[in-house]
């Protein structure tokens, strides 16, 4: 299969493949005697997988410090990624990583939503009028982009 062709069977483009390719999650595939990438099923497959590790939030350096192991998880049924990259429960490895990195973010979002509702409502927002009450209600206020020089939107009655 060329480039294109493989491409397009992963799901990516022929700069992603050649991207992955460069930052070592795919080894170098055959050649065509004309000097044209020539690739197999097994390399679709394991662009397969790059491409929905990437889609679940691993990047492409995490990636790398494991790609000597991707192709494990082209197998039919995959072992969990946390068996293959490091022993149960040590939190350790590229899973381990991955989680402590999006529960950080999480706790930052939440600390920003909090300040947020607290500024706009008070801390009633945040913690409720008592101990494990419910925040009040709150509207969404509907964000639209407009030019600087068009004119407003019609009212919505």
């Amino acid at each position: 299969m060329r480039i294109g062709e493989a491409a397009a069977a992963a799901g990516c483009t022929p700069r992603a493949l050649r991207l992955y390719e460069q930052r070592g999650l795919l080894p170098p595939p055959g050649r065509t005697a004309s000097g044209q990438r020539d690739y197999r099923p097994a390399e679709v497959a394991r662009l397969r997988v790059i491409r929905e590790l990437l889609g679940s939030g691993f990047t492409i350096e995490d990636l790398r410090s494991c790609a000597d192991r991707l192709h494990l998880l082209t197998q039919d049924p995959p072992p969990r990624c946390g068996a293959a990259d490091a022993p149960e429960g040590s939190g350790s490895g590229v899973v381990g990583r991955r989680l402590a990195i999006l529960d950080a973010e999480i706790d930052r979002l939440t600390r920003l939503r909090e300040d947020l509702a607290r500024r706009a409502f008070g801390d009633r927002a945040v913690f409720g009028d008592r101990a494990g009450a419910d925040p009040p209600p709150y509207e969404p206020v509907p964000v639209t982009h407009r030019s600087p020089t068009a004119p407003p939107a019609p009212a919505t009655p």
